[in-house]
């Protein structure tokens, strides 16, 4: 079947499934710590892994489908998505659970490079903000959900249950990208060499800006975790903290693309790194369950709005270039938010363990606002009113 919409329904299937897999797991650990006897180092360093491969398979798979198509690569990285989640279904020793959380972040990386690429070929300029609002509705649902359910089927059918139940999802929309007959593309795909991708400027930017917005986002959620700890409130509540930011996320997904293809993709990317900026000052000062609760609502729709204008504004930047290999540039950018998460908790961390969350968020918000200075000097090609 050749249909566009269909296509944005199985990569919001796609990256769904990634996600549910990915946080699936979490009630499950405890588990896996005690049948294999892991330390909680060793189970650390298996959840760790993921970002390995992540990290070395974007960019990579992203040049891959710039040569041989969206959809084969699509399907391949579910079923190697499936096959993980298998292996960590029956998996009995340390070494292949650890395979299998390579895997899936190899997996991870080919959905997520791949499916905003297949986007970025189908949908034009003017209508990327929003189809890339409705996919990023979708994974942080599945992000509010995913702990949820792999609980709930833990409780049903023990620890494997979970993990199959992944792998059955994955199996399903892997076959529905082979039945898929992919739409012509917006724009011709180029098969550009991946240095000359990196010499274009608004690209490099972009990928600076998301490792800023991924940093700050993944160092936000531990050290907010110890600052509620420390005003007295207990785990319960602190999880309901970042339930209610996960729909606040939800919701504003598709508002802030719609937005971005009204206004421009890199106008809102703006406004989202200063409301970033703003709002890790004023959770810093937060006093109690309730302020938190309402200042962290504020700072999970900032990150929406980076976020979704910022996967338009790749895309922008890159047809803006000339260039026509979105596999490349969705590739640069899951590596940057790859380096984001890896770097924004450590050096949170320990920041916060030496200065507080006060004198953090006094260093950290001139850091982002230097990074906004640093986009808004990227001009932009296409004006907001040509979307209108």
């Amino acid at each position: 079947m050749r249909s566009r919409s269909l296509a944005v329904v199985l990569v919001t299937l796609s990256t769904f499934t990634d996600i549910v897999a990915y946080s699936i797991a979490i009630p499950v650990l405890p588990d896996i710590g005690r049948r294999l006897g892991a330390s909680p180092t060793v189970i650390g360093l298996l959840f760790g892994s993921f970002g390995v491969t992540l990290l070395t398979v974007s960019m990579p798979m992203g040049a891959v489908s710039d040569r041989i198509g969206r959809r084969m690569p699509l399907a391949g990285g579910l079923i190697a998505l499936a096959l993980a989640s298998a292996l960590f279904a029956f998996g009995d020793r340390l070494p292949w659970l650890f395979a299998a959380r390579l895997v899936q972040g190899a997996a991870d990386a080919v959905t997520w490079v791949v499916g905003f690429a297949l986007i970025a070929d189908l949908y034009g300029p003017e209508e990327r903000g929003r189809v890339t609002g409705i996919v990023m509705s979708g994974t942080t649902f599945a992000v509010m959900i995913g702990p949820t359910i792999g609980g709930w089927l833990y409780e049903a059918g023990g620890a494997r249950l979970p993990f199959l139940a992944v792998a059955a999802l994955a199996v399903i929309v892997a076959i529905g990208f082979l039945w898929l007959d992919v739409p012509a593309a917006h724009a011709p795909r180029d098969i550009v060499p991946v240095r000359d991708v990196l010499r274009t400027r608004s690209i490099v930017i972009c990928a600076v800006v998301v490792v800023a917005a991924s940093a700050t986002i993944s160092m936000t959620e531990p050290v907010l975790a110890l600052h509620l700890s420390s005003l007295g409130v207990h785990p319960g509540r602190i999880g309901s903290v970042f339930g209610i930011g996960a729909v606040v996320s939800t919701v504003m997904h598709p508002f802030f693309g719609r937005l971005a293809d009204r206004l421009g993709a890199r106008r809102l990317t703006l406004f989202g790194l200063v409301a970033m900026a703003v709002n890790i000052l004023l959770l810093s000062q937060s006093w109690s369950f309730v302020s938190t609760a309402l200042l962290f609502c504020l700072a999970a729709a900032g990150a929406a709005l980076v976020i979704t204008p910022s996967l338009t504004f790749m895309g922008e930047a890159t047809s803006e270039a000339g260039i026509g290999s979105f596999g490349v540039a969705y590739g640069i950018y899951n590596m940057a938010w790859g380096a984001g998460l890896l770097t924004g908790p450590s050096i949170g961390g320990f920041l916060y363990e030496r200065l507080g969350f006060t004198w953090l968020a006094l260093g950290w918000s001139p850091a982002l606002l230097l990074v906004t200075a640093l986009l808004a000097r990227v001009k932009s090609v296409r004006s907001p009113a040509a979307a209108t």
